[in-house]
This record gives structure tokens, sequence and C-alpha cells, in this order.
């Protein structure tokens, strides 16, 4: 059993099947994932995983990927690759082969054909405007449409013509009869199939006419086995149909659906099609952009998938909508490279410091550790000269009491090192400081100053020991905490959304990232200290210049800004 799962096994899903067990105690569990394969995962995404494919687990049942490609019009086999992959990465397998809505397309329809034999169905001519307005409003009951009392003979011989492609798109759909005058929209005469000329990515040009979501997929389950059809909130109102369509045909096996709340996150969009609006408009630079919340998005960030899970573990399964702060996403992630991700030194804004009582020549050898607590990781060597790259805001020309970095006058330690007083300062003709005349104290390598406070400790490289690298600053893509409630969520986008910085890392470590740069690994981590966890961005680095993405900060900023 897997303990994490069993610490939220008291969640409403579990208590449903764990009744279903004492009522049958040779039920065997079979859940299923149904991805639509017209966009990437995201992390919404990977909650349903999580909860289908860790029940089955824990309750030694199956659990299918199935796709749900019913609208060959937007999906794509590059969608269906990526969705593999991002299941496998999460550290997933379903059951036995891969399982398509398409692979049922005849027996489906069959079971409409089936319902037009018992007068449950009939062609509609209506337009689809014309539907949408004589199906009414919650307030208002529908009207039926002109075509519902056609025979069954004609609706049966309409329907071939459907299947024949004799219709052009959009002049006629299969509709179920059930009524017009229910409380439940979806109930009021649902479209079981329309008419598409597209080539499907499965079955090519051997269909014309496609069933919808709510027609496929109960019958997908009741085909396949499954005994429990998890899925998101929305879908609620659909479960009547659900029950009705496999009630109304000659199923064998009646799944039953249950309905959890789906991922509300901060700052984030989560809808596939605003997501990709997104990437239409050239916002974000596709579907594994970091800034969006894409299980590829996140994995290029520096995301790993332990840290996802743990995650999804930790907001559990609830019937309750709610907006999960983002900070939890960035906890779990942090909470993990602090862990692991090996201590080294960047400086992302270099400005320039000479160390004037220090031979030009003189090339010293330090040892520090990869990383504090874990003696296990090991250590590297870094080399102290007289000029050397600090970050530009560790130094403040003008006096201030507060600032506790280098300034005229006053001491730091160079992080592992000397330390060093600024002395002067020399500017370029636009008055742009290029270079920081400092002292250094060459016996307080390793000892406390004195009769004096620490100084502060800064980091630094050696202009000897740099190479070139960009570093891209990852921020929320949004100004607003609930983005995905407004229609015009455009308005709110975070023009800071990327930051991008050229600066240096260390020579040594440049060079093993390199040799690794063409191997199958898929996350280098790192914690450039005093700035934030990293990762080696794989596409875009190349051997002259590595590209990094800043996975998360070293602290909650998002608490901190609330404070």
């Amino acid at each position: 059993m897997n303990t994490k799962i069993a610490k939220n096994s008291n969640n409403f899903i579990y208590k449903i099947i764990n009744e279903d067990l004492k009522k049958n105690k040779n039920l065997l569990l079979h859940t299923r994932f149904p991805p639509e394969p017209n966009g990437y995962l995201h992390i919404g995404h990977a909650k349903s995983i999580c909860l289908n494919f860790e029940l089955a687990n824990l309750y030694n049942g199956y659990c299918n990927l199935r796709f749900d490609d019913t609208n060959p019009i937007k999906e794509n086999i590059k969608y269906v690759n990526s969705i593999q992959n991002d299941i496998k990465w999460l550290g997933y397998k379903w059951h036995e082969k891969i399982r398509y809505s398409s692979e049922h397309f005849s027996k489906l329809y069959e079971y409409a054909k089936e319902l037009i034999q018992k007068g449950l169905a009939y062609v509609d001519e209506l337009t689809k405007q014309e539907i949408r307005e004589y199906r009414g409003t919650l307030n208002t009951i529908g009207k039926k449409s002109p075509y519902r009392d056609r025979s069954v003979k004609e609706n049966l011989k309409l329907f071939e013509k459907m299947r024949q492609g004799k219709f052009n798109e959009g002049e006629a759909c299969l509709r179920a009869k059930i009524n017009m005058s229910s409380s439940f929209i979806v109930m009021r005469d649902p479209v079981l199939y329309r008419i598409i000329f597209s080539t499907h990515h499965q079955t090519k040009n051997k269909w014309c006419i496609y069933p919808t979501y709510d027609f496929a997929h109960c019958l997908s389950d009741s085909i396949e086995g499954i005994t429990h059809s998890f899925c998101t909130l929305e879908f609620q109102d659909n479960r009547n149909l659900y029950n009705w369509i496999l009630k109304k045909t000659s199923v064998t096996h009646y799944s039953k659906q249950y309905e959890f709340s789906r991922l509300n996150l901060e700052y984030s969009i989560l809808s596939k099609r605003k997501i990709a609006v997104l990437i239409e408009k050239k916002i974000v630079n596709g579907w594994d952009d970091p800034r969006i919340l894409t299980i590829s998005g996140l994995r290029r960030k520096g995301y790993t998938a332990s840290s996802i899970r743990e995650f999804c573990h930790r907001i559990g399964v609830t019937k309750q909508n709610n907006l999960v702060e983002f900070s939890m996403l960035e906890y779990c992630i942090r909470n993990e490279l602090n862990q692991k991700a090996v201590r080294t030194m960047a400086v992302l804004e270099p400005i320039k410091i000479f160390l004037y009582n220090i031979d030009d020549n003189h090339e010293e050898k330090l040892i520090v550790p990869n990383h504090p607590n874990n003696p296990n990781l090991g250590t590297h060597e870094i080399i102290f000269t007289n000029t050397i790259y600090i970050e530009r805001e560790d130094f403040k020309e003008k006096y201030d009491k507060k600032y506790k970095r280098l300034k005229i006058g006053e001491e730091i330690r160079l992080r592992y090192s000397y330390i060093i007083k600024a002395e002067k300062i020399e500017k370029d003709k636009n008055g742009n400081i290029i270079n920081i005349i400092c002292f250094c104290d060459v016996n307080s390598l390793g000892k406390k100053p004195v009769n004096k406070k620490n100084p502060a400790v800064i980091h630094w490289i050696s202009i000897k020991n740099s190479f070139p690298a960009q570093f891209k600053l990852y921020n929320q893509l949004f100004k607003i905490k609930n983005p995905e409630q407004e229609e015009n969520f455009l308005s709110f986008l975070n023009s800071n959304s990327l930051i991008v910085k050229n600066g240096f890392i260390e020579k040594k470590l440049a060079q093993k990232i390199i040799k690794k740069i063409n191997k199958n690994f898929i996350h280098l981590f790192f914690q450039f200290e005093r700035i934030g966890y990293f990762c080696l961005d794989k596409l875009d680095s190349k051997e002259n210049k590595l590209v990094f993405n800043r996975t998360v900060n070293l602290r909650d900023s998002w608490n901190l800004k609330k404070k």
C-alpha cells in the first residue's frame, strides 16, 4: 500500500470504493484516465492521473489510458505522444495497450441505431444556433424540434445517409429523444452524433460522423469494463445523461460516474482553450513554456515528477471547489531541491571588483562543499583572483545605514573567501559604474574579524573562473489571483512574467554540464547561492552559452508579499 494514499484514504472516493467492496468482495476496481488529445496535459490533469492510477494500485486493480478522440478537427498525434510521455514521466503505467474511443466507433454506431430503433433518438436538421435556441435556458423550458417525431424507419435511413457523407457539415445531427422540459439542460435532447469531414489521426477517413463526448464516454467505459469513472464537478449534471444512455442501450456492464473538484491554482490558467489562446497570440512560447502549468512546462522549469505527485497528495480530493495557494506547489519542489540540489555560485548582473593589493598572477584554489548539510554530495573547486564579479545589486554607491552589503568604506565577506573593503569606484563616460576598487584582508580567510561584528556575505565569481550563462527568471503570468474566472483574462497579464539576465557561472561547473548536455538526462539542478533554485534548459543551451530556468525562489515570496 502506498503510504501517501493511505493517509488520504478518508476522502469520499475511498469511502465509496470501500462500500462497494463490502457489497461485492469480488469487485475488481477498474479506473481510467481519458484525456482529449487536443493539447498538452497540465497540473489539473496530474491531479486526475494521480487519483486514477493510484486508486488502481492501492486496490490491486487496473487503470486504462483511453484517448477521447471524438473531434478530429482539434486533435493531433503530437498531443497523443506528449500525453503518453507525461504519464510515463509522472511514474505511472496504464493497463495493457493504449485505448482510443475511436476503436469503439463501430460499436457506438450500433448503439446509436439501437436508440433510433427504440424511438429514443432522431435525426435533426436544425442548425447549431437553432438547437441552442430551442433548448431553452435555466429559467425557460425547451421547445421540441419540428423533426423530433420522424418515424424510426426515416431516422434510420437519414442516419445512414449521415454515415455515407451525403449531408454537409452542420446540416444534420443525431439527437437523443429525452425531455425538452427537463430541469437539466443536458437532458433536453442532447446531440449524440455530428458530421465532421476531417481526417482522423487513428481512423483516417473511415468515418465522417463522430459521437459526442457524452455518448462515447459512458459507452466506452462500459465496453472496457470500467467500474468507477471519475471526472470533475462540471460534469455532475452530465451523470444523468451518462446513466440514461447506459440504461437505454443493451450494454451488459454498468459503470458508475463520480465527480470531484477540479484544480484551481492561484495566478494561473488551467483551461486548455485559454492556454491555446496564449500560444496563438505568442504571449507564451508554446505548450512547454515554463510560465504555463502544463506538465511539460513545469518539467522544463525544473519541477520533478515526485514534487508534482507530492503536491497532488497534499491538496487531496474533495467535492468542494477552492483556490489552492501557489505557494503550496512551490513548497513541494523547494523542499525537494533543498535536499538534493548542488550549491554553487552564479552572478546574474555582474559588476567588476578589482582587489588592488592582490597580485595579477595570484590564483588561489579553494575547496567548497556542494551542500552544507549533505557531505555525500562532495565538494568542488573555485578560484580566487584579484579580479572578480559580484551582483550589481550587492553594491550601493550612496550611503544607506540599512544597506548591509558592499558600500564605500564598509567591509563584506566573499562567500567561502576573504573579507574585502570598498574604497573607490570607476565609471564610464555615461556615469555607469564599471569597476569597484577594493582592499582584501589577506588574513581573514576562515577567520572571524577581531572586535567587530561578522560582515554580511555575498557571492562572487573570479573572472578567470567565469563562463557566460543566461538566466530566465519566471514569475506568475497573471497579476490577479483567479484569472480563470475572467472572460477578458488577457487584460491581467503580468508584463514581468519573464525576466532574462546575462551573467556567469563557474567555468569548471560549465565544463561538466557541457559534457552531459547531449546525454539523455532529464534535469540538472543547482542552487545558485542567495539567488534561487535553477534547472538547465536543454533546449536553449549551447556549448558556448548555457541557459538556466529559475525553478523557484529560495524563500516563499508569495507569503512574504502578503505580509
